[in-house]
């Protein structure tokens, strides 16, 4: 038998495709774009196209994410929270804890006893989320995937004080006109992000082990500067982080299926 999880997020769409063992047969991610219904459709064949098999022969399927009512093939529709806290606890039974950071919001989910006990999200505004990191690598001409990198060869961070995209974007461009090293710039952005994002997890107290996912998780400087105001050791899933919810929807899809 053969489970979906389809996670239909504000930029990137993601799909895992598991059989009744929670092993991955298939998994895709690709842009969302304007129509929901089409995109979701695509990452299906796509996905079954790759696991050998033909979309009718997905027994079940959890939509979940921002667009998760646009996936008319699904036979159920899951908060992302409880898609993340799942496919975060198969990955790592201990955890208390994720951080996730998206395209266009970021969330601190706390578990307790294999549950979500609370969590806190930021969907009001840029800051703190992917988008954030794709002005800075518009503005500056760095490639998003290498600004990671250029964050760590940097010896001085510049302080960064605006929290928003549009003032930050000005600030960026004032700190490369007075002299400021791009790679100062660019580690003070990521200081910046990881300062907001330690500001919204204090709200729910999170504690080790801690998880980090979404697509956030592939950017090495954030990662080490939230590190660095925890206090401790992120863990990384040992799939692409962008697919832990949809890996999350794929596993409710399972206990869903066995419950008839």
């Amino acid at each position: 038998m053969i489970f979906a999880g389809v996670d239909v997020g504000s930029t990137t769409t993601k799909i895992v495709l598991m059989d009744e063992n929670g092993e991955i047969r298939g998994s895709l991610l690709g842009p969302t774009g304007a129509e929901h219904r089409s995109r979701s459709k695509e990452v299906l064949e796509k996905a079954c196209l790759q696991a050998g098999i033909e979309p009718g022969q997905v027994d079940y399927t959890v939509a979940t994410g921002y667009g998760r009512i646009n996936v008319p093939y699904a036979d159920r529709q899951i908060t992302e929270i409880t898609c993340h806290a799942q496919g975060v606890l198969h990955f790592f039974p201990e955890a208390k804890s994720v951080i996730d950071i998206g395209g266009q919001d970021c969330k601190g989910i706390k578990i307790r006893n294999g549950k979500v006990d609370n969590f806190v999200m930021n969907d009001k505004c840029a800051a703190g989320t992917g988008r954030y990191l794709e002005v800075t690598a518009q503005t500056l001409g760095i490639p998003l995937e290498k600004l990671g990198e250029v964050s760590l060869t940097s010896s001085q961070p510049a302080q960064i004080s605006n929290t928003c995209t549009v003032f930050a974007e000005q600030e960026m461009i004032g700190k490369i006109a007075s002299g400021t090293p791009v790679e100062d710039v660019v580690a003070g952005i990521h200081e910046a992000i990881a300062r907001r994002v330690f500001g919204l997890l204090e709200k729910i107290k999170i504690q080790p082990e801690i998880v980090f996912t979404g697509g956030g998780a592939k950017n090495i400087g954030i990662r080490n500067a939230l590190e660095r105001l925890l206090k401790t050791t992120l863990s990384i899933p040992p799939i692409d982080p962008q697919l832990v919810g949809a890996a999350g929807a794929a596993l409710l899809a399972i206990k869903f299926k066995a419950r008839g």
